[in-house]
């Protein structure tokens, strides 16, 4: 049941299937704010200032509601039950076959149909926080078991955005959750070519050009970031690929950094998660106008969606994701927001 227990900002947004939608405004002591919605557990808008105290939205999103409905590109949402791709839209758990939506050619793609992305969230808002709850029955999609989720985002007055992703299952189940936001730093219509990044990864996963792992884990050699222009390493167009964070990165240390240098905003991420899958929206094509009066086009924000490995399921030699019943999935992810020293 929906509970408003503080003085959080929120407002009406629409309908969907009959279910009333909201967007809420947590705002830190700097007036610097994120914007959500129960539609997805989307992220609306991450406003924080430039180097020169100017505000502005660095994630991709829609003013209005049916931006949202129409949107094919899970622009700011919340990816589950499972994040990436699982191979021909099948696994199997200690010998049950399990048969998914096929919603990427033969493949299953963030869960198909009836992934996160287009449902209606319960939520209960905090001081300085958000929670999303959604139950989601046993069989959705082809995944089995009863799975109870809670998303919590937390706005914190040092411009840090945490999300905290729980869940409990009744029957064993692949779980990997995600946000889907695209970051564009400078706040403006630039694409993020002249962006820089940093991952901490010396490997990542060799994929089929159908972003299906082939099992291989390789060097990063000529795709590795540490702190070059995207444009230097996306000589060949586009990239989708998931990196494998370095196993000695110090706890307190991030594992990404996202730079741009004419606004002087930085982005530091910080998790839990085992990987990161950088997409650089070479596909983007909105539905509908963006933020900025315009349709997003390819390039004009990346994503750096921390998860377990794409396919994993299907793949003994990667990290299990199958949650056992009376276990908890606790994971988090934090993006960081200041000025370059």
């Amino acid at each position: 049941m929906n509970q408003v227990i503080t003085k959080t900002h929120h407002e009406h947004f629409g309908y969907h299937n009959g279910k009333a939608i909201f967007v809420f405004r947590l705002t830190n002591i700097h007036g610097n704010y994120i914007e959500l919605t129960n539609y997805g557990a989307i992220v609306k808008s991450i406003v924080v200032p430039d180097k020169n105290g100017y505000r502005s939205n660095v994630v991709l999103g829609y003013p209005t509601l049916k931006g949202y409905l129409a949107d094919r590109a899970y622009i700011g949402a919340t990816i589950g039950r499972f994040a990436n791709r699982i191979a021909n839209a099948q696994f199997s758990i200690d010998d049950q076959h399990y048969q998914l939506h096929k919603n990427d050619g033969i493949n299953n793609n963030h869960s198909g149909f009836s992934g996160f992305n287009n449902k209606v969230f319960d939520f209960v808002l905090g001081y300085d926080n958000v929670a999303f709850l959604l139950d989601t029955p046993d069989g959705e999609g082809g995944f089995p078991g009863k799975l109870k989720v809670k998303v919590v985002y937390k706005w914190t007055d040092a411009n840090e955005f945490i999300i905290e992703y729980f869940a409990e299952t009744d029957k064993p189940t692949p779980v990997n959750f995600t946000n889907h936001a695209y970051f564009n730093l400078s706040g403006r219509d630039e694409t993020i070519h002249r962006h820089k990044l940093q991952i901490e990864a010396d490997s990542m996963l060799e994929s089929t050009p159908q972003y299906i792992p082939t099992g291989k884990i390789i060097q990063v050699s000529m795709q590795g970031f540490h702190g070059q222009a995207l444009s230097d390493v996306m000589k060949d167009g586009g990239l989708n690929n998931f990196y494998i964070f370095n196993d000695d990165i110090p706890k307190n240390n991030p594992v990404c950094i996202l730079s741009d240098d004419v606004s002087g905003r930085v982005m530091k991420v910080f998790t839990t998660y085992p990987g990161v899958q950088l997409y650089t929206g070479d596909f983007l094509d909105s539905a509908d106008e963006g933020h900025n009066g315009k349709r997003y086009k390819p390039f004009d924000g990346l994503c750096l969606e921390c998860q377990f490995y794409p396919d994993s399921p299907n793949h003994a030699n990667f990290p299990d994701t199958i949650l056992q019943p009376g276990r908890t999935y606790k994971h988090t992810i934090t993006y960081a927001f200041g000025i370059k020293s």
